[in-house]
């Protein structure tokens, strides 16, 4: 233990670099206040001093829900007209899901490739930037009429998206203070839930009257207002300023991170509860639309308003770490992740429709106690360690989706709920272990 500002106490070596994030806002130096938000504010701070702080974390966590907004909106507004897709651009269905899927893969890279120029662009300005070149990209989608050259610009477009997911969770841990972190962390994933749910209702609706051009130029334009209103309404970062790191440096840092017990395992809680969420939503329509439910089609489509539940998961949650451990309310969302899939395995409609609002709720909990966790016990390196989280969470469900989908045209719908409870029971041992066992 080493003497701290003003005679605190702060530990030396991998326990400092674990608590570092802690270290500024765990402690309150006598006398002060805290804003109605949970914002430490200095001894003697005056009432207009108070309101100028209360209005910049009002504007953080807008600007935070405009990203979440623009971003998903973008990545899946084909998946509900790839119909319209493959009749416009005469190729095959399985052909037009790749407009969705080489996004998600441009995404990812753009994650991986980020870890290396995030930290030497400041926070805002590469967000802006994200924002402005996607929505750009969204709009040129509607010109093409070559099929390889528009899965070309979505790849580009998952690329530049990537700048948004590198830094937002790294801005929110500098800015915001430890008891209003959850909170905030739960707006910007509810951004990412109304984006993706709103960006394929506005698809569908603009396709019906004017095609998938039109519903790409109607999403375009609506990513760039978001674009423009988020760089007018985010505050610049006061508490960050852009280092230039050797590409070595970046590299022992992601190993570090990827070898801790603590951040793999949520690095794996993340994977393993992503995977789960993406296998239900893409092989569940087509249990419901076969026996014995054999319901038509707009109805199964309705099974995206379920996304709204985990709005309530990612708040309700959220709100709880701000006064509760993290740590052990991570074991309570996986394990009611777990009941929600099982419950699913009951063929009967009323306990499948249970059982997936229980699991969604409980998804985007799960999620951001997650990256909650990452992202403030990872002291100054929180690119590499939130980047390191999301490249996970995309790949490893990219790959187990397709494999659960595999398993389900061959077995059915119970294989991929046997999957995904086998990948459950896994992320609760090894946080029950690594992540419990640490914090306490």
């Amino acid at each position: 233990m080493h003497a701290g500002p003003l005679g605190v106490h702060a530990p030396k070596g991998p326990a400092f670099f674990f608590h570092a994030a802690n270290y500024r806002s765990a402690y309150t130096p006598q006398g002060a206040m805290r804003s109605t938000d949970g914002t430490r504010l200095p001894a003697g701070t005056s009432s207009g001093e108070r309101s100028q702080r209360a209005m910049r974390n009002l504007r953080i966590r807008g600007g935070i829900l405009l990203t979440g907004l623009s971003v998903f909106a973008q990545l899946y507004f084909f998946q509900p007209i790839l119909e319209e897709l493959s009749l416009g651009m005469d190729v095959e269905r399985s052909s037009a899901s790749l407009s969705v899927s080489l996004g998600m893969l441009g995404l990812a890279t753009g994650i991986f490739a980020s870890l290396f120029y995030a930290d030497r662009i400041s926070r805002k300005g590469l967000m802006v930037i994200s924002m402005l070149a996607s929505s750009a990209l969204t709009l040129a989608t509607a010109w093409l009429s070559n099929f390889t050259l528009l899965l070309a610009i979505t790849f580009l477009k998952g690329f530049a998206l990537s700048g948004v997911s590198a830094v937002a969770l790294a801005y929110l841990a500098e800015e915001m203070d430890a008891k209003a972190i959850g909170y905030s962390i739960s707006l910007y994933l509810s951004g990412n839930i109304v984006g993706g749910l709103g960006g394929r209702l506005i698809a569908i609706f603009t396709a019906s009257w004017g095609g998938w051009a039109f519903s790409a130029t109607t999403i375009g334009i609506l990513a760039l207002i978001l674009g423009l209103s988020f760089a007018w309404i985010l505050p610049p970062s006061q508490h960050y300023r852009p280092v230039s790191i050797a590409g070595k440096v970046r590299l022992l840092r992601m190993r570090y991170f990827a070898t801790r017990p603590f951040f793999a395992s949520l690095y794996l809680v993340g994977a393993a509860v992503m995977s789960t969420f993406v296998s239900v939503y893409n092989y569940l329509r087509f249990t419901l639309e076969g026996e014995p439910f054999r319901l038509p089609h707009h109805l199964v489509a309705m099974v995206f308003v379920m996304y709204l539940v985990g709005i309530a998961g990612a708040v309700v949650f959220g709100r709880l770490s701000d006064r509760r451990s993290p740590e052990h309310l991570l074991q309570l969302s996986l394990g009611m992740c777990l009941v929600g899939v099982c419950m699913m395995a009951i063929p009967t409609l009323a306990s499948i429709v249970l059982g997936l609002g229980i699991m969604t709720f409980a998804f985007f909990g799960t999620h951001t106690l997650a990256s909650r966790l990452v992202s403030t016990q990872s002291g100054k390196r929180k690119t590499s360690a939130t980047c390191l989280y999301w490249l996970f969470y995309y790949v490893s469900s990219a790959g187990i989706s397709y494999l659960a989908g595999l398993a389900f045209f061959a077995w059915g719908w119970w294989s991929v709920l046997s999957i995904n409870t086998a990948l459950l029971l896994g992320a609760g041992l090894v946080s029950r272990k690594w992540v419990i066992r640490r914090q306490g």
